[in-house]
């Protein structure tokens, strides 16, 4: 059966509906599920991708990536355009790697925009990348000693329209971005700075602010915006002495969305992120300090900051992985999402409320960055 989009899908001869990513980060998804994050997200795209709709929900269209994956793409980021070539399939070419005075690059000759997805893999540290849609026609790769990061490079053919990139690294994962230049997929590796916290450029992120004031406390009914935003200043203040160079998301009581604190994270381009929130629940008992990341790759990141708050006799409430918050999920750069306590919780409530504790958080972030610097 063949679909196309008219007022509804229905069936309409040979043809289907095309179009194009557009907005401002773009995202596709795995289904339909939905949480108060959202639902659970494959990938972050570029604009102008070329997409193929075969259904339609109320928020999303059901997109075909390749004969056997689909995805659900948001209606507000999908604009009706069809391919610029008519050919059956598309094929890929050749591929270029080098580096520039900052980041390693690989690109990738295709005829048109495609879809795509990446997963971080570590030890060994490695970035494999799904174009989906692609036959195979690359046949040569050429390498210059001007990329410094990057190890190796090759592919796989792992279905019909499916290709499959791999990129082996020297180090950790430090931080990736996947766009077009043209029809060229272009990815553009970050290389490990210098592993100490002097000279590193780390991102502050103050939880909440403005409008969205985020949740408040058992019995005080402070705003979590106000005391992420302490929290934060500190952190700040402990960065800087140790010499660090340190860009605030926010550092007033304003309202910042999601997507602007992406954006501006992207102007700026730090080697970290650290993103400050208090926690709460509707049991009074839940308390302690968690450390959040989407990807494998920064993991660890998350666990020595874990380890070092829980010298400060705070309960251990976990370590989580494939977290969906909207911070976590560009691959840019390392992040680790600290929610430092409970504000739902009497006796966490109380340190939250102590300057001195803000201090101490501040002081143990710093030395598990370090911690983490210092395995690498």
């Amino acid at each position: 059966m063949i679909i196309v989009f008219a007022f509804c899908f229905k069936v309409y001869g040979q043809q289907v509906l095309y179009g194009r990513t557009t907005g401002q980060l773009s995202y596709l998804e795995y289904g339909r599920g939905d949480d108060r994050l959202g639902g659970a997200k494959m990938t972050y795209l570029d604009s102008n991708i070329l997409v193929k709709v075969v259904d339609s929900t109320k928020d999303d269209y059901k997109v075909q990536l390749s004969s056997n994956h689909f995805a659900y793409l948001p209606k507000i980021n999908f604009k009706e355009d069809t391919p610029s070539k008519k050919d059956p399939y598309f094929l890929t070419s050749s591929w270029r790697v080098y580096g520039d005075d900052q980041y390693d690059f690989v690109t990738i000759g295709l005829p048109e925009r495609l879809p795509y997805k990446s997963i971080q893999l570590v030890e060994p540290s490695s970035l494999v990348i799904d174009i989906f849609g692609v036959v195979n026609n690359t046949n040569w790769i050429t390498q210059l000693k001007t990329a410094k990061e990057i190890k190796n490079v090759w592919y796989e053919h792992v279905e019909d329209d499916v290709f499959r990139v791999h990129i082996d690294l020297k180090h950790t994962h430090w931080g990736y971005g996947i766009f077009y230049k043209n029809n060229t997929l272009t990815v553009r590796i970050k290389r490990q700075p210098e592993l100490k916290v002097k000279g590193l450029n780390i991102a502050i992120d103050a939880g909440h602010g403005g409008s969205n004031t985020g949740a408040s406390g058992l019995t005080s009914k402070v705003p979590e915006k106000a005391y992420t935003l302490k929290i934060a200043k500190e952190l700040e203040r402990y960065l800087k002495r140790k010499g660090a160079n340190v860009f605030m998301i926010r550092t007033t009581d304003v309202d910042v969305s999601m997507i602007e604190r992406t954006l501006l994270l992207r102007q700026n381009d730090p080697d970290i992120l650290i993103s400050i929130h208090l926690n709460s629940s509707s049991n009074t008992a839940a308390k302690g300090v968690s450390t959040y990341y989407r990807y494998l790759g920064y993991r660890s990141l998350s666990q020595k900051i874990l380890d070092r708050m829980l010298d400060l006799d705070l309960n251990n409430f976990g370590n989580i992985g494939a977290f969906n918050f909207a911070l976590s999920g560009p691959t840019e750069y390392p992040n680790c999402l600290v929610e430092v306590a409970f504000l739902s919780n009497a006796e966490d409530e109380q340190k939250i409320l102590d300057e001195d504790f803000h201090r101490d958080v501040a002081r143990q972030i710093f030395k598990g960055i370090r911690d983490w610097l210092k395995s690498l």
